[in-house]
């Protein structure tokens, strides 16, 4: 197994479970004995010759769940078994009942299974659900602030997971998880659980158990994030799904609902990137900025955040004082705006170029999302026409995309290249507007007008306009010296 050996040992049988797996294909029942390190399932038959090769289990149930989420993670077509979980004082009278009623199937037998059988997507969901316990439901670190002290914490459960107050201080994170806070890197973890001992790298955090000790919550890395299950009640949708895993922000407040309070919690949610792990916040624990590197959100733009949709700023200031532009978004894990660097492109370029980091097409031009079709259209090579573009002094216009497949960046047009020359309609309107309000130019009919131009504006389009570019012009002042 994956970072993770399994290890026989002689467990008391009082205290263990053995694991019965059933192979639909063969419809025989075994019982488990370990994985190999492709994933195959290696499995014995159940009888007494055999016995000392079963694959014996903690009956503790969160210790049970965390080893059977890591079990079933790395088999190899799981969706080829069905797992039974037994005591193994009666493991191989009960494997002998199941092999019968395959055979010659009975009501007693059908109960006999269904009693024991380990469902996959179950423990998937409890598990899920308990580790993102803390980010939905519990308010957030406050800088400065401990949400607990050290002798709150069960050292005992901490030493055996490798996780002594030595080590943590060592590693500089004790006084951060003592804040509230997840650790920002993965850290080693081993789970003991007598015949089997799992290592993992795993993000930390604190959180009280149902004793009132506090104790690890283990955030263990996952090779996707699990969006085919509900999560507190929410169904992902279709373009839920592509939103998280090509951005880690899903981009909308869903209702999700407490799993023992029933309450029902506005909240967003975000992948985390270096576990996977899903995460989500109460949208009351949001915090907007009035401002992000030196340009002031509108009211507008705070509200787009609070929504979860990213939102494009343009004139931000670097540490070193330099412009840049770029998408930003609030993540749910983080806990702030952040900006989308790695999900755009390096630098304003990304936006005009249509890569993001990962050399992908992006599905925004100069910060307006195209939709599936239009994405679908640009990726095929078709000329896409847009409205609703902004120039810099947010009027609207509107023209052509295509991706230039020798160059891989999209290209923009007021005219569609597609077209004949002759049947073209002139668009000179737009080029106007975005030469005056973007590029600094001057436009000898409109040169007076002091506020931009609008969409496909030319001329002056009202009295005021009309009489602020009559005005005459005030002469010149002399600078010739005073006799």
């Amino acid at each position: 197994m994956d970072k993770q050996r399994i290890e026989k040992q002689q467990v008391p049988e009082q205290l263990s479970d053995i694991l019965l797996v059933l192979d639909r294909a063969k419809k025989k029942i075994q019982a488990v004995k370990d994985l190999d390190k492709n994933g195959k399932l290696k499995a014995v038959n159940p009888d007494r010759k055999h016995q000392e090769q079963f694959m014996k289990v903690d009956r503790g149930g969160d210790l049970f769940s965390n080893f059977f989420s890591n079990f079933i993670r790395q088999l190899k077509n799981p969706t080829n078994f069905s797992f039974f979980r037994v005591p193994a004082s009666v493991a191989i009278e009960a494997a002998e009942k199941m092999q019968q009623h395959l055979k010659s199937p009975t009501p007693e037998g059908e109960k006999l299974m269904r009693q024991h059988e380990v469902k996959a997507d179950a423990v998937k969901n409890n598990k899920q659900e308990n580790k993102n316990d803390m980010e939905t439901t519990h308010t957030p670190p406050e800088t400065g602030e401990f949400r607990y002290r050290p002798e709150q914490i069960d050292w005992e459960t901490m030493n055996n997971l490798g996780l002594s107050k030595e080590k943590l201080e060592k590693w500089k994170v004790l006084e951060p998880l003592l804040k509230g806070y997840k650790t920002n890197e993965l850290y080693p973890v081993s789970v003991n659980l007598e015949s089997a001992i799992i290592r993992m790298d795993a993000r930390i955090s604190l959180q009280p158990n149902g004793e009132g000790k506090v104790v690890a919550a283990i955030h263990g890395i996952r090779k996707a994030p699990n969006l085919d299950f509900a999560f507190f009640g929410h169904e992902f949708s279709k373009e839920d799904k592509e939103n998280l895993l090509k951005t880690r922000n899903m981009g909308r407040v869903v209702d999700l609902i407490h799993p023992k309070t029933n309450e029902v919690m506005p909240s967003i949610i975000s992948v985390d990137k270096l576990t996977n792990e899903l995460i989500a916040l109460q949208t009351k624990y949001m915090k907007i900025p009035d401002e992000i590197k030196g340009v002031a959100l509108s009211e507008e733009q705070k509200q787009t955040l609070m929504e979860g949709k990213p939102v494009y700023l343009e004139g931000m200031l670097s540490k070193k004082g330099e412009p840049f532009d770029t998408l930003v978004q609030f993540n749910a894990d983080k806990r702030f705006v952040e900006f989308m660097f790695d999900r755009t492109g390096p630098n304003a370029h990304s936006q005009e170029s249509g890569q993001n980091q990962s050399g992908e097409l992006s599905r925004s031009f100069r910060g307006k999302e195209l939709d599936d079709n239009q994405y679908q259209q640009l990726k095929e090579g078709q000329t896409v026409y847009l409205s609703g573009l902004k120039d810099k002094k947010g009027s609207e216009y509107q023209g052509y995309i295509t991706l230039n497949k020798e160059t891989n960046k999209v290209e923009f047009a007021f005219k569609n290249p597609n077209q004949l020359k002759d049947q073209i309609k002139p668009t000179e309107p737009h080029k106007t507007q975005t030469a005056v309000n973007s590029e600094g130019k001057t436009n000898e009919a409109t040169k007076k007008i002091k506020e931009p131009l609008k969409s496909g504006q030319q001329d002056p389009d009202s009295q005021k306009q009309q009489a602020q570019q009559e005005k005459p012009e005030k002469p010149a002042k002399s600078k010739g010296r005073k006799l």
